[in-house]
């Protein structure tokens, strides 16, 4: 599968964006889909993931709350939606996907976006 995210930009902290990762190749229903974030001089960490069969969420402790992540399967799509920004959401936000379970290493999974920038700004 290949996958390619967009809708990055400059934001204001408290203001809202959703960030699309579109998939080619398979479905999204075959895998596990995951974001990842990965901040200037720290370590590329997990956000979201949405699990292969029972298409359950799972969020890191940071975002809960003010991130949903969901799939389209017409569209072939994951979704990021994230409210109420921080200074700290700057990063490059990456999707990824594996068949596997859901796992918040991105050691685990085998296909990667290109990253889309998220810049939280005032």
């Amino acid at each position: 599968v290949q996958l390619q995210a967009s809708g990055g930009g400059l934001v204001r902290p408290g203001e809202s964006l959703r960030v699309p990762c579109g998939a080619s190749g398979r479905t999204i229903s075959s895998y596990t889909m995951a974001w990842f974030r990965q901040a200037p001089g720290k370590e590329r960490e997990f956000v979201a993931g949405i699990t292969r069969w029972s298409r359950s969420a799972y969020y890191a402790d940071s975002v809960k709350g003010r991130f949903t992540i969901s799939g389209d399967n017409a569209k072939n799509s994951v979704y990021l939606q994230m409210n109420s920004l921080k200074l700290e959401d700057t990063a490059v936000y990456y999707c990824a996907a594996r068949m596997a379970y859901i796992d918040s290493s991105a050691s685990q999974y085998d296909h990667w976006g290109q990253g889309t920038l998220v810049t939280v700004s005032s």
